[in-house]
């Protein structure tokens, strides 16, 4: 069965949860090309969308209709030539509406799991919760075929144990998309070494047309985004922890989220980029990678405060910030969580926030914000001098931000060493394209 035939039926189990809607977004539009291919003018195309949540599967189908218009609106010169064999479709809006049409009409909204039966091709995004993701490939492959492929979305669980335990025989590989997935360009790709041919060539050509950077990571809890972001997260814990006696554990979490940002040149702070993750699967991340590699303290216990309070940052369904480390206005922050009086504290850039300013003291000549390098071509030779600049500065702000640049290097040099990721290089893309990152973490600035 080629890549085409196995397309003609998939299905997405957890489709109306933040991967499984833009894991959808793209299937359904790569299946609306399919479809209007001269070759497959007669075939049946389906897409199955699974949920426990009916009203979330509603929502679903309002998102990807909203989302399928703005796509629509930017491709239509791809969309003339889609559909230039159709005298009907005269003007661009004509075919943006049968695009539209199209990508939905392959929709199959459906809460029971029996429907998956025929699919060739199943996308797992549920919980990062391995107990609950091997009881469902399990009863997925039950009244499925043989000839069944399985791609999952876990960001951090061993595909090995995933494929034993799910008795799948090697019909599972990780395919780890990054949110959102219909705009990340990097996927990881994780197989096991039981994963069958067929499967890995599939998901090559399926990367390759969804337009998506692969990079492979070795099968070892967190693979290489995780593996990095989680150890790059509980370094800021341990620094906060040190810095709280002095500035108190609000003011630490400030120092070390503004430092993570500002100074690292990154668009989001560490404390920031958890709360947008979500604390809940950061904490997940945590007891996965703790379980799976036992020679390394991968936990927190503030982080688990955090977890039991229920403080877990994330977003809405409008896309909203919730809070989390931080508090948050039209998705700024503009406050700090005080685990010990259960409340935030907002910033106050003329009290205490002001006076911690000072105290991080002047940024050194050449520094400029992330935004303002992304798209700058010349943005390799302003990051050399601005950290060049970095090492000769004495402010508190620069010794925590070279530190904390030094820290980074060494987890992902540590990846490479322990054989999570093949080369530097394949780190430096992941956080490059992954993260947003404008340099590597292995690099020669520091």
């Amino acid at each position: 069965m080629n890549f085409d035939e196995r397309m003609q039926n998939v299905a997405i189990i957890g489709a109306a949860g933040k991967m499984g809607s833009g894991i959808a977004l793209l299937l359904a539009q790569e299946m609306a090309r399919l479809k209007n291919l001269p070759e497959n003018k007669n075939k049946d195309y389906r897409l199955y969308l699974i949920d426990i949540h009916p009203d979330h599967l509603a929502g679903l189908l309002q998102y990807l209709k909203s989302q399928l218009v703005k796509a629509g609106e930017k491709a239509c010169v791809m969309l003339r030539q889609m559909y230039k064999g159709r005298e009907d479709l005269i003007e661009n809006q004509d075919c943006i509406n049968q695009y539209i049409e199209d990508a939905l009409s392959v929709l199959r909204p459906e809460t029971d799991l029996s429907v998956v039966k025929d699919s060739k091709v199943i996308f797992e995004a549920v919980l990062e919760n391995k107990d609950l993701k091997v009881k469902l490939l399990k009863k997925i492959d039950s009244f499925c075929g043989k000839d069944t492929l399985y791609l999952t979305n876990t960001s951090s669980i061993p595909i090995t144990i995933l494929n034993k335990e799910s008795n799948l025989g090697g019909r599972l590989i990780g395919f780890h998309f990054y949110n959102p997935p219909a705009v990340q360009r990097l996927a990881e790709l994780i197989s096991a070494d039981t994963t069958i041919q067929e499967l890995k060539d599939f998901s090559l050509e399926l990367a390759k047309r969804l337009n998506k950077i692969i990079v492979p990571s070795n099968d070892i809890a967190g693979f290489i985004g995780n593996g990095h972001f989680l150890r790059d997260g509980l370094y800021a814990l341990r620094e906060a922890k040190k810095l709280a006696k002095d500035y108190t554990l609000p003011g630490a979490l400030y120092i070390m989220n503004k430092v993570s940002q500002d100074l690292l040149v990154r668009p989001m702070g560490i404390f920031q980029l958890i709360d947008y993750v979500g604390v809940d699967v950061f904490q997940s991340i945590s007891e996965t990678s703790a379980h799976y590699i036992e020679d390394e303290d991968l936990k927190n216990d503030f982080l688990k405060k955090m977890y039991d309070k229920k403080v877990l940052g994330g977003q809405r369904s409008d896309g909203s910030q919730k809070d989390g480390f931080l508090k948050y206005d039209r998705n700024r922050p503009v406050g700090v969580y005080d685990i010990d009086k259960g409340e935030c504290k907002l910033f106050d850039p003329k009290g205490w926030t002001g006076d911690i300013d000072k105290k991080l003291g002047e940024y050194p000549s050449g520094f400029s914000p992330w935004k303002s390098l992304l798209m700058d071509p010349k943005k390799g030779d302003k990051l050399s001098v601005f950290f060049k600049n970095l090492k000769t500065s004495n402010t508190l702000g620069a010794k925590l931000a070279l530190a904390y640049l030094k820290n980074s290097k060494e987890i992902g040099e540590k990846l490479v060493k322990t054989g999570v990721a093949k080369t530097s290089e394949d780190v430096n893309n992941v956080l490059l394209n992954g993260f947003y990152h404008l340099y590597g973490p292995i690099n020669d600035y520091i």
